[in-house]
Formats: structure tokens, C-alpha cells, sequence
């Protein structure tokens, strides 16, 4: 889910190398180190932010040992690095607003390498404020329509009653809109009626778009978020990038 555009529904799926499981594995851990100094404590039943990043561990098979360590670091019953929250903000080609959450323990590092990043692949690191206009914090969920055994009106009646915001038709996917204060209330309740959920998460969505209707610009944007969402510090990316159907059908 991370970018949220149109893009990444017919993006490439990457192979799962023992490589990059271990950077889900990283970047889970973090979250979970986070939420426990941050969110509230070491129990999940008290800490909405830890419960959503251990269930977010478990999704992607995350050994139960490397979470009870990652919450003993949060909780400072063994030593561990103290990563520091940032968001930084910037502009791929084309124009397309970029947001970046980031969770580091060397701030100057990862501005150097970041900067480098936009820079080398047609960007800019913009400063604080430069787009986080353009994008509104929200919780998310997502529900593919084959998982479904009714009908649309009787769906959207159940996912308004669960507490839903708004529900968007995305094609082969429904988007669940919440308030991130909400998401996890919401999620249980349509987990109680039985819904199957393909993600749940809390998420920056972008309110301005840009639209790319060159195949070649659209590749750069992807490229160099790619290389953005593969970054160890970048937890999250978003873009703001929507991109022309007929180009759509060629990237996919």
C-alpha cells in the first residue's frame, strides 16, 4: 500500500529474497520499537499503534522472538538504538509530490543519503511543508471484492455501520476510509462480521494528483521511489501520482 496511487496496484511485484524479507523484518521491528517508547507502553491491548505493528509482523510471517525482542528494546528491558521519527518531503519528476516517514538513529546519514537519492534520479528534497498539503493522514483498509459473498449495496450498508468514513471502488479492491484514530475499532468490527481483510493500515493520501501520461516519466517516478522504499530508514512512501490509463496498460 505504500505510495497509494494508481501505480502501485499493477506495480511489478517484487520476489520475496531472503534479502528484502529481511528488511520488512527491519522495518516491522522498528515500528514496533517506536510504538512501544511512543504509543504507550509494551501492551497491545493498550497500545493501538504496537497491536496494529505486531499484527503488521505477523501478516509478513515475522518470527514471534524477533517481536518480543523489538518490544523489549521499545520497553528498554534490553539495550537498543533510539530511532528518531522524521518525515521528510520532496518532489520527483514530473512535478509528483513525494512524502517519506522516517525512522533513523543517524539523522545527518540519512538526510545525506536521501538528498543524494532525489537528486541522482531527477528530484529534489524540498523542505518541511513543501507538499504535506497536498496529502491527508487516514486509515485504510482494503478488501478485495472475490472475498465478498454479497452484493455492493448490502457491502457498503455493513462497512458504513463498522464505522467506515467512505468506501472506494478501486476495480478488483474495495479502499476503506477511517480516522486513524478509528482504524483499528473499525477493523475489528468488520473482522467480527466476518469480512477478510487484505491490509489495514495508517496511511498519507494524496488529495492533489498529478497525472503522467508519458511512459518514460512514469518509469522515473517509480524508479526512484523504488529506490526510496527500499532505503533503511524510509519506513513508509507516498506519491501523488496518477497515471494515464493507456499508460497503465503498458507498465503492466
Amino acid at each position: 500500500m505504500s505510495g497509494h496511487s494508481k501505480w502501485a496496484n499493477i506495480k511489478h511485484k517484487k520476489a520475496r529474497t531472503d534479502e528484502k524479507k529481511g528488511k520488512e523484518f527491519t522495518k516491522i521491528a522498528k515500528d514496533i520499537v517506536i510504538a512501544v517508547r511512543t504509543g504507550g507502553g509494551s501492551d497491545p491491548e493498550a497500545n493501538s499503534r504496537l497491536k496494529l505493528a505486531i499484527q503488521k509482523a505477523r501478516a509478513i510471517n515475522m518470527p514471534n522472538e524477533n517481536i518480543n525482542r523489538a518490544i523489549k528494546k521499545g520497553s528498554g528491558d534490553i539495550e537498543g538504538d533510539t530511532f528518531e521519527e522524521i518525515v521528510y518531503e520532496g518532489y520527483a519528476p514530473g512535478g509528483v509530490a513525494v512524502m517519506l516517514e522516517i525512522a533513523t538513529d543517524n539523522r545527518n546519514r540519512t538526510a545525506s543519503e536521501i538528498r543524494h537519492l532525489f537528486s541522482k534520479y531527477g528530484g529534489n528534497l524540498g523542505e518541511n511543508g513543501c507538499v504535506a498539503w497536498m496529502f491527508k493522514r487516514c486509515g485504510v483498509i482494503i478488501i478485495n471484492k472475490e472475498k465478498l459473498k454479497m452484493d455492493e449495496e448490502e457491502f457498503l450498508l455493513q462497512a458504513l455501520d463498522c464505522g467506515s468514513e467512505d468506501v472506494k471502488d478501486e476495480g478488483d479492491y474495495y479502499e476503506l476510509i477511517t480516522l486513524p484514530e478509528n482504524l483499528m475499532e473499525v477493523k475489528e468490527n468488520l473482522e467480527k462480521e466476518g469480512f477478510i481483510l487484505e491490509e489495514a493500515d495508517i496511511v498519507l493520501l494524496p488529495e492533489n494528483m498529478v497525472e503522467i501520461t508519458d511512459e518514460e516519466m512514469a518509469l522515473k517516478v517509480i524508479k526512484l521511489v523504488d529506490l526510496l522504499e527500499d532505503h533503511d530508514d524510509v519506513q513508509k512512501a507516498y506519491t501523488n501520482m496518477s497515471i494515464n490509463d493507456s499508460v497503465l496498460e503498458k507498465l503492466s
